[in-house]
């Protein structure tokens, strides 16, 4: 399968190249950034970071499960899927009342945006009225509003963005040509269409992937080459370290040096200047100095909380802690 980056706009389940005016990084040009020396590699993406973003700013972000478990996918990493015996039981959506008031707490500790994620393939349409009052109600604390839902149809992105959602939350995962090895329950393509019918209804877009599934060098340029030549970028994108969690296919899989997760945030900066690039899931695993070196490469945003839906995070202390250390605050 190609390598090439893939249009919104190609005929269903199959991979198309981009045309050539928006072909701005090549999976070949991403793999020369990753092998450049790692001292170069960073003082290049650390002068981007700078024309772009204050470098001693973080945004602080706070993810939150609002219906956890019980996902009918069979994506080899999640401990939600339903496929799986990893000890998550599958529960029902959270009251609003108990949603907002944690979105209070996450504001108090100096957060600034709140995301909602939800384990469903795609939600049915009756799910999306408590989402909506969800939305409305931390909108109305002042906190900017993000939701991972699953795939959306156009009419649930548009009644998403009705209600005041920010910026919709749609990851890629990881190159085309190792999506399969993955994923199963669902296709490349299907991930585009969600992105574009969110874009089409004028929400902001957070799409990111997991690095260290057991994939090249070249497959983890391939999904940056896919996220940049997204037709605008993404605002926001997440990278995750994988949580190699028991009972999922990937339990077993070996951790990926941690300096080549730093390579990926550097190469995130120079492909996607204008993005917040966001340390997510494995942070914790990551440690201080590997944290540190992220920050350094380009990383401008974090998840912010004690858990990132069902896996583990540093304690909100010991981010305070070490930001402090850093001289790094918090985005107002």
């Amino acid at each position: 399968m190609s390598s090439q980056p893939i249009t919104f706009h190609a005929a269903r389940n199959k991979i198309a190249t981009l045309a050539a005016a928006r072909d701005i990084w090549p999976v070949a040009e991403v793999v020369k950034l990753f092998e450049l020396p790692f001292n170069d590699l960073l003082w290049r993406a650390q002068k981007i970071h700078r024309e772009h973003f204050d470098a001693n700013e973080v945004e602080l972000a706070t993810l939150l499960s609002i219906k956890t478990g019980g996902c009918p996918e069979d994506c080899g990493y999640c401990p939600q899927s339903a496929h799986y015996d990893t000890g998550v039981t599958a529960e029902k959506m959270m009251p609003v009342e108990e949603v907002v008031a944690a979105a209070q707490a996450a504001k108090d500790s100096g957060a600034t945006r709140f995301c909602m994620g939800a384990a469903w393939r795609a939600p049915k349409d009756r799910d999306l009225d408590a989402v909506e009052d969800m939305v409305k109600a931390v909108k109305a604390l002042g906190m900017e509003t993000c939701a991972t839902l699953g795939m959306l149809k156009e009419e649930q992105a548009e009644r998403l963005r009705d209600a005041g959602l920010d910026y919709y939350n749609h990851n890629l995962d990881t190159a085309p040509e190792f999506y399969g090895d993955i994923i199963s329950t669902r296709d490349y393509q299907d991930r585009l269409d969600t992105l574009e019918h969110v874009r089409e209804a004028g929400l902001k877009v957070c799409c990111g992937g997991i690095v260290g599934m057991g994939e090249t060098r070249e497959q983890r340029a391939g999904l940056i080459s896919q996220l940049a030549n997204l037709n605008p970028y993404p605002e926001s994108v997440p990278i995750n370290h994988l949580v190699a969690v028991e009972g999922t296919p990937l339990a077993e899989q070996e951790a990926l040096d941690p300096l080549e997760f730093v390579r990926t945030i550097a190469v995130a900066r120079i492909t996607m200047p204008k993005a917040r690039v966001r340390l997510s899931a494995g942070r914790r695993q990551l440690g201080e100095g590997i944290q540190t070196l992220c920050y350094l490469a380009g990383a401008n945003s974090i998840f912010y909380g004690d858990k990132l839906l069902v896996t583990g995070n540093p304690d909100v202390e010991d981010d305070r802690a070490l930001l402090s250390r850093l001289g790094i605050r918090g985005k107002s």
